[in-house]
């Protein structure tokens, strides 16, 4: 950011102390940097609040930043637009502030790369930097009783100093707390990361160093958006390297991105969903699955395409394809890795070799229960499968006794709809928190 070309007003500053707190925010990424964006709208009357971030800095999906990736969702569902169209940082804000509005203008793009899109967060971060508190991760959150109430919550926190990686220990108090602690990658059931083996989100960390005119064999688990970035990232990167891509499907699947299936992440979709009969929900789900979850833009897939078939012509193949089949064994030696691929028509098994192993499994959001003490969960409100009620505003549904608010962005797929863990509703779902905060006492 240019300094002397930004003109945006500085977002209201949070505490200027350690006393108690009306909100605290569990993680930083975009969905609470967009509610601190909506907050500080409130300016200096509005509520104390501060965000801790266990992230040494700002990022969003640092190890996936590649640098042909592009967004999947419009430039226009961005931190504010949807909810603010005026607020100064938009995207179409940033881009004036860096000076490459009319460039974007005449690129004629309505998915930015995924590296300016992490450059305009990281732009808007800096706006609340006196709000946030990086290195700083919640350990736990407990009840603070008021005679028969929970009145607020004490959290406790584990401070990281950079310079030193020593760890100052604090409890703070606060009225309510906003979880948005992200997604955790998911590795297969008995899986684990190694030197060799590693989530597709540290591909980049964990390449640096990695020589690329070497003979290398990569194995990338995973069909969705992310399966396929990695192989044909691994592909480009590395000119005399195989990648071999294992998945249980026939092929990868496109995206559903045409406009009437896309009404599924619209704000209004969220009322619909939130007062369907659970039955609809599911229904709902399922039906609309291939809009986000295992699928793949449809340009990336014939990519993928030209470059096997182009290699079978030159029968100079470098892309295997592994498809119908999983991957059931892992031997980890001093050489390599030892890999055994099941196909699931037959039942043939076949022991292969790789250097590396990129699992592209996805990741899973961070259940309120895994940070929140069982004495606060206890007196949470559960439906009929044993899920969390929500009210309509993101906040957990609990008994009469616990006064605070307990506000999850995140895992609320079940009662909030598609959109819950994605940009689509970022902006609005920020603003209807915030507005819920500045309602309470």
């Amino acid at each position: 950011m240019n300094p002397a070309r930004d003109s945006r007003p500085a977002v209201p500053p949070g505490d200027a102390d350690d006393g108690p707190l009306d909100v605290l925010g569990v993680g930083f990424g975009p969905s609470n940097l967009a509610l601190a964006l909506a907050l500080g709208e409130a300016g200096p009357s509005g509520p104390r609040t501060r965000f801790f971030e266990r992230s040494p800095r700002f990022s969003w999906h640092g190890g996936m930043l590649l640098k042909d990736a592009t967004m999947q969702v419009h430039f226009l569902k961005d931190l504010v637009t949807l909810r603010n169209p005026g607020s100064p940082y938009s995207f179409l804000g940033y881009l004036h502030d860096r000076g490459r509005l009319v460039d974007f203008i005449n690129h004629k793009a309505l998915f930015p790369s995924r590296v300016e899109f992490h450059d305009y967060l990281a732009w808007a971060a800096r706006a609340c930097a006196d709000r946030v508190s990086y290195g700083s991760e919640v350990v736990r959150i407990e009840p603070t009783w008021s005679g028969p109430e929970v009145s607020s919550f004490r959290v406790h926190l584990a401070h990281t100093a950079p310079e030193t990686g020593a760890v100052r220990h604090e409890v703070r108090t606060a009225r309510n707390v906003v979880l948005a602690p992200g997604l955790r990658p998911r590795l297969p059931d008995g899986a684990a990361e190694s030197e060799r083996i590693w989530h597709s989100g540290r591909l980049l960390t964990r390449l640096e160093g990695v020589p690329e005119d070497a003979p290398l064999r990569f194995t990338v688990v995973g069909a969705g958006q992310s399966g396929a970035e990695v192989t044909a990232y691994l592909h480009g990167r590395f000119p005399r390297a195989e990648v071999r891509a294992v998945f249980s499907a026939y092929g990868y699947h496109p995206a559903d991105d045409s406009p009437f299936a896309n009404r599924i992440f619209d704000p209004a979709a969220v009322d619909t969903f939130f007062g369907a009969p659970q039955p609809v929900r599911s229904m709902l789900v399922e039906r609309h699955a291939n809009t986000n979850y295992s699928v793949v833009d449809q340009e990336l897939i014939e990519e993928l395409y030209r470059i096997w078939y182009q290699e079978k012509v030159t029968d100079e193949r470098r892309l295997v394809i592994d498809n119908v089949s999983r991957l059931i064994d892992v031997r980890e030696g001093t050489d390599g890795l030892r890999l055994t691929v099941e196909s699931l028509p037959t039942r043939e098994r076949r022991e292969v070799g790789t250097d590396y192993l990129v699992y592209a499994t996805g990741y899973r959001p961070v259940a309120p229960d895994e940070l929140v003490d069982a004495e606060v969960m206890k007196l949470c409100r559960r439906d009929a499968d044993g899920g969390l009620l929500m009210t309509r505003d993101y906040r957990i549904a609990t008994e009469e006794a616990v006064r605070g608010g307990l506000y999850v962005q995140g895992a609320t797929e079940h009662t909030h709809g598609l959109s819950s863990t994605l940009l689509s509703n970022t902006a609005v779902r920020a603003g209807e928190i915030a507005a819920s905060l500045l309602r309470r006492p």
